[in-house]
């Protein structure tokens, strides 16, 4: 039996800069029309499904919210995405061309180089601290990174395959039990 409550993790929609290649961190563009597409996709997926309603309170994570949560939810800092110091707003081949010795490994350990990051230990803390707090199910609309992080910690996965956490815009990951399973819409053809 896990230590940890069921949980239902959802990726806000996609946003211009998520179609661009951009990163974004803490900083933020609209969702696309695919993007409010993923989220009626989430709503209708997570409908009826008990427990806590919460979002990261950065603006394409609380667009997403109005979507899937109607009845309301409750916005959490901790759920913010990291943070990518000098990087946020660059677009990701920019950074990979000006600096490539990041990414050598294949997993995400380049977010612990960015210049003022947060880091992943960091995250990690936050990720560790925010799951210490719930006290029942909770369903949650948050960043990639952020929700791999919980993702990690949840299944055991740890830090290093992070790059391994099944979660994709549109669709909704379901951690029970320690065992996790990606619930897709039908519509969702990606």
């Amino acid at each position: 039996m896990s230590a940890f409550p069921d949980l239902w993790l959802m990726r806000h929609g996609e946003t211009v800069w998520n179609a661009e290649g951009r990163l974004q961190g803490a900083l933020d563009s609209p969702l696309t029309a695919q993007g409010l597409r993923q989220a009626a996709w989430q709503a209708a997926l997570v409908a009826g499904l008990p427990g806590l309603r919460l979002a990261s309170p950065q603006g394409r994570a609380v667009a997403t919210a109005r979507i899937v949560f109607p009845g309301g939810f409750t916005c959490d800092p901790a759920l913010r995405e990291i943070d990518l110091g000098d990087a946020a707003g660059r677009l990701l081949a920019d950074l990979e061309r000006d600096r490539p010795g990041l990414f050598g490994a294949g997993d995400l350990g380049w977010y612990d180089a960015l210049p003022g990051g947060e880091g992943l230990a960091a995250l990690e803390a936050r990720m560790a601290g925010f799951l210490a707090g719930l006290d029942g199910p909770a369903l949650i609309v948050s960043h990639g990174v952020t929700l791999r992080m919980i993702w990690a910690l949840v299944t055991g996965a740890g830090r290093s395959r992070l790059h391994e956490a099944p979660l994709e815009q549109g669709r909704v990951l379901a951690l029970r039990g320690g065992a996790a399973q990606v619930l897709r819409h039908p519509e969702d053809r990606g």
